[in-house]
This record gives C-alpha cells, structure tokens and sequence, in this order.
C-alpha cells in the first residue's frame, strides 16, 4: 500500500511543523515555500554563504532554538521534499482533490522549473500581512510597514531609518522597535492606539486564563526593558495620523485618539522622524484558500474544525489563516493539521487519539486560542480611524485613488456594492489587486461589517475574491509543458 502524499504550502512556523507531523504519520511530504529560505515572516533571518546564519540570530528571534530544532528535522527527514523559491501560482479543483501549479525558482528569473502536484492531501499554512490603515501622507518614502522594517532589520541587519517613529497596535510593534533598536536606529516613540480601558478589557478579562500565556511574560518584558534601557516612550491610545517631508517623510503628527481611533480635537503634536514603521494587525493570505473554495468566515479567516480541516475534502488550514494567535498558535495548529493529513481518508474518528504528541498540540491550541481572542479585543481595529482621512488621502496607491474619489464613486453609483465601487472608481483593480486596500476600500464604502468590538452587523463584503495568486510572466506560461490529462481552467 503506497504511503499518503501530502503537500505543505508555507513554510513558516505552521507549515514546518505541519511538515514533520505528516512525515512522522507516515505520509511522503513536499513542504513549498516562495522565500529562498524556510522560517516565514516570523523566523526570517540573515542567510550566510554556504546556507549558514549570523552568530548573533537568537537576538533577533523569539523561539530561535525551536525554529533550527524544527528546521533540521524537516530538512532531514527522509520523507520530506523541500523546495524553496517553489511559488504555487494556481490551485485547480478537481472531482478527488486539488491540483497545484508551481514555479520553482527565483521570482524575478525567467525559465523556471514547471512542477504539477497532485496530493492526496493539501495543508495551507500561507500565512499573513500587515494591515497598515492609511492616513495622509503614508504614501511618502519612509513610511514603511511594520512587517517590513522588521524583515530588513532581521534579514539584512539594516535599519529603515536614523529617527523612526513606531505606531500602530497590536503586542508586534514591541518586537519590530526592539529590531530597529538592535540595528542601531533610535526609535523615538512607540504610539498603542488602542486605549488604557481596551487594553484593560481585552487583558484583564478572566485573569485565570492567562495562566496559558504565562510564559509570554519574559518575553514581554524583554521587550520592555529593550525600550527602557533606550529610554523610547511608550504611550497607549495615541495614533500617528499624518505624515509630511519633501520627497520623503520628514515629520509626522501624532494624537490622542477615544475608544473609537477618532483623534482627540487639540491633543495633536509633531514629531520629527524621517521614518515610519506601522502595522494595525495581520491580514491572511487567502488566494489558494478562495481558489480552492474553503469557506471563509465573516471575520475572513479559513473555516476549520477540530481537526483543521477546511469544509474541501482533502484541505487542511493552519496557521495565521485561522486566525490570527501568534507562532505558538500556528506550530500546534500546524502539527494537528498535518497529523490529521497523513491520516487515511477513511480516518473518520472523532475520538479523541492516544498519540501524546497531537494531544500536546491540541492542548496547546485551545490556550493559544484565548489569547489570540484578547488579542482582537484590546487591540482590533475600530471604526472611528476613518476620521483621520481628508478627500486627498490615497487609499488604493497602486491606482493612485484617494478618500474623495472613493467616497465619490459610492454617491454616483448610489450603492454600496463593493464591486460597484471598485469598477467606478478603480480602487483595489492595480497589480496588488486590492490585498493591501480591499478591507480599507470596504469600510470606507460602508460595504463591510462592524469593526471589532463593536457588534456584530451583516457578512461584510469580499474584496478578496480574486483569481490573481502571484503574477507570473506571460514567458513561463508559454513554457508550460504539455498535459494532455489536465483540466482546462
């Protein structure tokens, strides 16, 4: 009887160790990733000569010890194929299962290896981006994402910046100033927009299930002491609400924002920075999981059950695609997606395993699980940021559409349509096909539900809906090999 094969896209924190619960069920794995190195956002780290990493990279990294454990194990198993560089650029379904197209090789080279997969198994574990809401100004050089100031100070040891302001919310911005502060930048400021009571609500709520995340307190307080021993200040319901500076950022105006992100009338003041770093939590990367047409939920994140599995027989999810919790989150979720995987298809049990390890992972889940709701609590995104936008603000910077066309395009077409708007008005229609813009777009049209905390409303609409995965050179579409058995798509 021929072993299971099962297929990891992803491979950070959730597909990793989706990779090494499937080979140690038993099944043949390829684990796929489009960086040229495994570890994900999460573990992207300075790659040597020779495949080596810098000496200081633990500084760099909460968890490191577990990463190069579960790398070195991946990478040897003799039932594990992994392939870096490896894009999967379409997801066709078929009667039994999926198939993947992917392009092996670096992204910007022409000629790339042309690889079809057809697993018995699929786990995605694609993970997520920032979601950085827009404000005037935020188009100016210098004004980067959270994400991406810490992916240069991690892999490249290179600060955005000489005097960076951080801004934005979310427990991230303390490991993205530590980052900074590491590759010698001076951060001047660190600026919560969530408020003293959200942060007390989503927190302090049920102090005895903290107990879980009790060990996020050295972690935490590293974080602190980094910002103490620098002397940055680090202040809670304030937002940075523009950006100004010729040719670049120059300086930026910070305010007191309420319970709502509206900014406090006369709190605002400027700050000279001729940098910018600023997230407001994670979008996930939901393009593989729409083409395979998992159901996603309202709050847009891949509906799983206890096991992982999406509602598409023979589809896994793992990961910051479920939800957004953390590393320590997506490795349990990751390994029960991946055990269950490898699993016969004729596996359909609900009872609970005798498999030490799973049961391991499934307890941790569910502790993960309360804290990635605090998380949303304290720190989700709150209606009243739309108060910062004049009509000049650029929404959609790909199409270059600002605040007032946007609103305009809603007024003329009468409607709320998202797909309205975005064909009236363009916004979400340029090369990024609206992943950094769709949810902005929504919410400005007032096309998406309630933000969080704030009630529940009707399903929002679907700005991610979209055939576009990654874009691929019309080149390697003209050397796609012939195959005869594939469905036209």
């Amino acid at each position: 009887m021929s072993r299971r094969t099962v297929v990891v896209v992803g491979a950070g924190p959730a597909g990793l160790s989706a990779a090494r619960a499937a080979a140690r069920a038993g099944a043949d794995v390829t684990l796929l990733d489009a960086s040229d190195q495994v570890g994900g956002q999460f573990w992207r780290h300075r790659a040597l000569p020779g495949g080596g990493t810098a000496p200081d990279e633990a500084s760099f990294h909460h968890g490191w010890g577990t990463f190069t454990a579960l790398r070195d194990v991946v990478a040897g198993h003799p039932r594990v194929t992994l392939l870096t560089s490896a894009q999967v650029w379409a997801l066709e379904r078929l009667d039994d299962g999926v198939r993947l197209r992917v392009l092996v090789g670096p992204a910007d080279a022409a000629g790339r290896e042309h690889l079809t997969l057809t697993p018995d198994a699929l786990v995605l574990a694609t993970g997520a981006h920032d979601r950085t809401l827009p404000f005037p100004g935020w188009q100016l050089p210098g004004v980067t994402t959270a994400g991406a100031a810490q992916a240069l100070a991690k892999a490249e040891r290179v600060a955005v910046g000489d005097r960076v302001v951080v801004a934005g919310a979310g427990p991230f911005l303390l490991p993205v100033a530590t980052s900074l502060l590491r590759t010698g930048a001076r951060v001047l400021s660190v600026h919560e927009a969530a408020t003293p009571a959200a942060l007390v609500r989503g927190w302090g709520a049920r102090p005895a299930g903290l107990l879980g995340a009790a060990h996020k307190t050295g972690e935490l307080g590293g974080y602190a002491a980094a910002l103490a021993r620098h002397r940055v200040a680090y202040r809670v319901g304030e937002a940075v609400v523009a950006a100004r500076g010729d040719g670049r950022v120059e300086e930026v105006t910070v305010a007191r924002v309420d319970a709502r992100w509206s900014p406090v009338p006369g709190t605002e003041r400027t700050v000279a920075a001729d940098a910018v770093c600023v997230s407001h939590g994670f979008t996930p990367r939901l393009e593989l999981a729409v083409a395979a047409a998992c159901a996603i939920s309202p709050d847009r994140f891949v509906v799983v059950d206890d096991r992982q599995r999406t509602t598409v027989p023979g589809v896994w999810a793992a990961g910051e695609l479920t939800g957004i919790g953390g590393a320590e989150a997506a490795l349990a979720e990751g390994w029960v997606a991946g055990h269950h995987a490898a699993s016969a298809p004729s596996d359909r049990s609900d009872a609970p395993s005798d498999d030490a390890a799973l049961s391991r992972a499934v307890r941790r889940r569910g502790r993960s699980a309360d804290f990635a709701a605090r998380l949303e609590a304290a720190h989700g995104i709150r209606s009243g940021w739309t108060s910062w936008l004049r009509d000049d603000t650029l929404v959609c910077r790909c199409e270059e559409v600002d605040a007032g066309t946007l609103r305009a395009a809603a007024c003329a077409t009468a409607s709320t349509d998202l797909r309205s708007v975005r064909l009236t008005s363009r916004a979400g229609l340029g090369p990024c096909q609206a992943r950094i813009c769709g949810r902005t777009v929504a919410e400005l049209v007032g096309a998406a539900g309630p933000a969080a905390g704030e009630g529940t409303g009707a399903t929002p609409a679907v700005p991610d809906r979209r055939p576009l995965v990654v874009p691929v050179r019309l080149g390697d579409l003209a050397m796609l090999p012939d195959d005869p058995a594939a469905d036209t798509a």
